[in-house]
């Protein structure tokens, strides 16, 4: 049986087989956990879509403090969802004595987990950068309207100076600059969300790599079976050719003993 034909065979669902036969019958808690999986992962393709869509706002004119709050809710929404389902996909992967079928459900979930987390990862890129663009942007103006330049020793420029810091409100400053520090601080919280998921995203990929080892070993192994197979086959082929030419060569030389043993007797018998 060649490896493609062994592919084929694990990519067969279970009720297909016999369903009496223990080796095919898949452990209900495999099937519960890669379910559960399975619609965590679809769930968070709806949230990636979503930040897509709210990101986009981002830095706009209908950018607005509600955007920034469903975007820090369902960044974090995700980053929790995804180390769950991180380590949900690391226990099915490290799962013993499955069956052809838990190994294809095995790399779907591998699959489908590090496709939407790579699109995650990309999402928190764009998220991080727009916020640092926002936050270093109204640092400037708060700077500029805490420290406005001097006029040159013109008293005129000094006097108006002066009276825009008077007329600037104390408590507008403060809580532009609580808003800027609250802004700083979500960036620092992505930033660690992005460093987290990529050490899952590494683990998960170094388990798949080892499992894509050991199906490279099997396949090899199916391989080298087939190549020994084959070459078993055209020894006994040779051999049961070589067999029937011995007992060839064995029948004429009887034949040739008879017909001298015959020669011999009737000159015997003729003397």
């Amino acid at each position: 049986m060649s490896f493609d034909q062994l592919s084929s065979l694990e990519s067969q669902p279970t009720t297909t087989r016999r369903q009496d036969d223990p080796q095919y019958s898949d452990d209900p808690e495999f099937q519960r956990l890669s379910k559960e999986l399975m619609a965590k992962l679809f769930s968070l393709t709806g949230n990636i879509s979503r930040l897509t869509n709210e990101i986009a706002l981002l830095g706009t004119k209908r950018d607005t403090e509600r955007v920034r709050e469903r975007v820090h809710e369902l960044l974090e929404e995700s980053k929790d969802t995804f180390k769950d389902v991180g380590e949900g996909v690391k226990k099915i992967q490290s799962w013993e004595d499955v069956s052809p079928s838990q190994k294809y459900t095995q790399q779907k979930l591998a699959r489908e987990f590090q496709n939407n987390l790579s699109e995650f990862q990309n999402v928190q890129r764009q998220a991080l950068e727009k916020q640092r663009t926002s936050a270093s942007a109204a640092r400037t103006a708060l700077d500029e309207q805490q420290s406005p330049s001097a006029e040159g020793g013109n008293p005129f420029g000094q006097q108006q100076s002066q009276e825009q810091l008077r007329l600037a409100s104390q408590d507008e400053v403060d809580f532009q600059d609580s808003l800027i520090v609250e802004r700083e601080a979500e960036i620092r919280n992505i930033e660690q969300g992005v460093t987290e998921l990529n050490e899952l995203f590494r683990d998960v990929a170094h388990i798949v790599n080892e499992q894509g080892e050991v199906l490279d070993t099997i396949a090899n192994n199916v391989e080298n079976t087939r190549t020994d197979t084959r070459g078993a086959d055209l020894e006994l082929r040779s051999a049961a050719r070589y067999q029937r030419n011995a007992r060839s060569k064995a029948c004429c030389l009887l034949l040739i003993l008879a017909v001298i043993l015959t020669i011999i007797i009737l000159a015997a018998v003729v003397g």
